[in-house]
């Protein structure tokens, strides 16, 4: 299929081909950067603060300063060529910095870079409209997002457009925002602001770029690697895709990388789009060129990230100005909280994919501080946390690094039924890298993600003393989580919709890990088989043991790219609806898709809402059972 061009350029392409002329093929050069996620300072291998010692020994990377040294120096290599510098999201969140100055550190810094557009991550929405409001206000470049839709009375009207379209060497280069579309359950942008679906809004604000004569366009995305590919780079007239979200490192040099840079995609316009991404927290610069032919069509990309390891030195001016805001926070970072044996895994691809150690060490310490309230059940969510620590003495800075969100504990009362609910929420997303995976503690379960989503749950057990016993389904439990996922985090709306005599407002999470790594010092790292994956390891459940166990093993094969011919998944329920008939929930359904698929009219969502108690119509429970009444 030939791609549709557009009627001034076939204009122009005639008048070429009339005078036996040709129009040279145009170059962009773009630099890019997502999940900045605050890391001001720079790292070390586990992604927390790098230490002096770890500087002087050049074991760091990234930091605002080296990727203010790398910018400067591309943008220099590039002088007189066609430049773009794009942020894809997550700026805020995951450092000291943020929790002490609540954005304006990033913006602060994110202008000195001189950056050409940004769009909107769901971390922006962290402390809601108005911590966005606050950031819109100190930043210099233009914020985009097609898919936040402010109401009348949100303070973001007209503070954050659909799109942009810049003169770059003298051609038109659209560039169009969004963000990922499960925003309001995994952050919070408030009632007054609405995430609309991103395929829809962003093929809207195309097509309206195309109107204006655009005819090269770039969609700078927060909504992951499997859906860029997937879903993004297939919508018409999209040429590039720049994304975020899951903290993807492409690269064609590097084993453990995701996919190419770029990785190309087939759009159904007869024409293949590079999608890219460049790691997270500011370990490397994106840098991808993309030639097109006088018709606006990608006709090559070639690329790589640049990592900012110490051969990058830091910009002196930057440097300093980073140490005199870090100074008011120095003291609580260095105040040491205890000390560990060996280093503590709490890595996303451990944490959102099997049991890990900062999983075990965190639900721990949450069901250490109300056990004696009769709790004997934790489960908190793999993404929020958020860096792993090193071997030897553990800082308070370092307990906020991996708990960055100032959540506190919250304790609640659950029927057994729902617990199961709840895990299958949480391993709903697993393919993709969800942050909803759950870490437990005083239960353990075995999973099969071979299986639909909402199905996975195999054998749960919970622990009774000093033994683990099946989970009763109709049996009341007393659980402690987080405030973010009591009132419906993550997905987890069982615990919103179905928790008894909840209490959110304990303290905040990350004290409650540094005073147990102090009252257990020095800490041993353990995973012990709390959570096991069938398909991957054996048939074996969990079985009835000590909670010393360590005798089953969960095994994780390798995460492997994303495949770029999957469709996007579309409701399960049938076709037609002759008769009144049943439908059960999977991930992505929404009852606008339902009644699309049944009654082949979406409009109709209503007709099953009220059929069904009018349950929120994108935040539908997955594996609950809906009755589809006849048309």
């Amino acid at each position: 299929m030939i791609r549709h061009l557009r009627t001034g350029l076939m204009t122009a392409s005639i008048l070429a081909l009339s005078s036996g002329a040709a129009f040279a093929d145009y170059e962009l050069n773009i630099l890019h950067i997502n999940d900045f996620h605050s890391r001001i300072e720079s790292i070390n291998k586990y992604d927390s603060t790098c230490s002096a010692e770890e500087e002087g020994k050049n074991e760091c990377f990234g930091g605002a300063a080296r990727l203010k040294t790398e910018i400067d120096q591309k943008r220099q290599e590039l002088t007189g060529k066609n430049v773009l510098l794009l942020n894809a999201g997550d700026n805020f969140q995951g450092s000291l910095f943020f929790t002490t100055y609540k954005g304006a550190a990033e913006a602060e810094f994110l202008n000195l870079m001189k950056f050409d557009a940004m769009t909107i991550g769901n971390h922006e929405f962290d402390e809601g409209e108005d911590g966005l409001v606050t950031f819109l206000d100190k930043v210099t470049f233009p914020v985009l997002s097609s898919n936040v839709l402010p109401g009348f009375k949100s303070k973001l009207i007209d503070r954050i457009k659909p799109s942009l379209v810049l003169d770059i060497g003298g051609q038109k280069v659209g560039i169009v925002g969004a963000v990922t579309n499960d925003t309001p359950e995994i952050s919070s942008p408030g009632d007054d602001v609405l995430i609309g679906l991103d395929v829809d809004t962003i093929t809207t604000a195309v097509q309206e770029l195309k109107a204006q004569g655009v005819d090269k366009i770039i969609a700078l995305t927060h909504v992951g690697y499997p859906r860029d590919l997937a879903v993004i780079a297939k919508i018409p007239d999209v040429d590039i895709v720049v994304g975020g979200h899951s903290h993807s490192l492409l690269s064609n040099t590097d084993e453990k990388a995701e996919g190419p840079y770029p990785t190309m995609v087939d759009n159904p316009g007869g024409y293949k789009v590079p999608v890219v991404q460049a790691g997270s927290y500011s370990k490397y610069l994106g840098d991808l060129v993309v030639t097109f032919d006088d018709n606006g069509v990608v006709k090559s990309a070639k690329g790589d990230p640049i990592l900012l390891d110490a051969s990058v030195k830091p910009d002196e001016a930057v440097l300093a100005r980073v140490k005199e805001m870090a100074k008011p926070i120095e003291e609580l970072k260095a105040k040491i909280i205890g000390k560990t044996d060996a280093p503590i895994d709490g890595t996303r691809e451990s944490c959102r994919a099997k049991e890990c150690e900062m999983g075990n060490l965190v639900t721990d310490a949450m069901l250490d501080r109300v056990k004696g309230q009769g709790v004997t059940i934790a489960i908190t969510n793999g993404g929020g946390l958020r860096a792993s620590i090193d071997a030897g003495d553990i800082s308070m800075g370092e307990a906020i690094t991996v708990l960055p969100f100032q959540n506190t504990v919250a304790t609640f009362q659950l029927k057994g039924a729902d617990i199961t609910a709840a895990l299958e929420n949480g391993l709903s997303q697993i393919e993709e890298g969800g942050g909803r995976f759950p870490q437990v503690a005083g239960i353990k379960f075995s999973f099969d993600k071979s299986k639909p989503a909402g199905s996975r749950v195999s054998v749960v057990e919970v622990k009774e003393g000093e033994a683990y016993v099946p989970l009763d389904p109709a049996k009341t439990y007393s659980l402690v989580s987080n405030n973010f996922m009591r009132n419906g985090g993550d997905g987890y709306s069982v615990f919103k919709t179905k928790a008894e005599n909840a209490y959110d407002y304990g303290p905040g999470l990350e004290t409650v890990l540094a005073d147990y790594l102090t009252a257990n010092n020095p800490y041993k790292p353990m995973t012990g088989g709390r959570i096991t994956e069938i398909a991957a390891a054996t048939a074996t459940e969990p079985s009835t043991q000590t909670s010393t166990d360590t005798a089953v093993k969960t095994v994780t094969p390798d995460a492997k790219p994303a495949d770029t011919t999957t469709p996007e998944a579309k409701p399960a329920a049938a076709t037609a609806a002759a008769a009144e008939t049943k439908h059960v929930i999977v991930r992505g359904d929404t009852l606008w898709d339902i009644a699309k698929a049944v009654y082949g009219n979406g409009e109709l969502w209503k007709t099953i809402a009220a059929a069904n108690g009018n349950p929120a119509p994108k935040r539908l429970e997955i594996g609950k059972e809906l009755q589809i009444p006849a048309k």
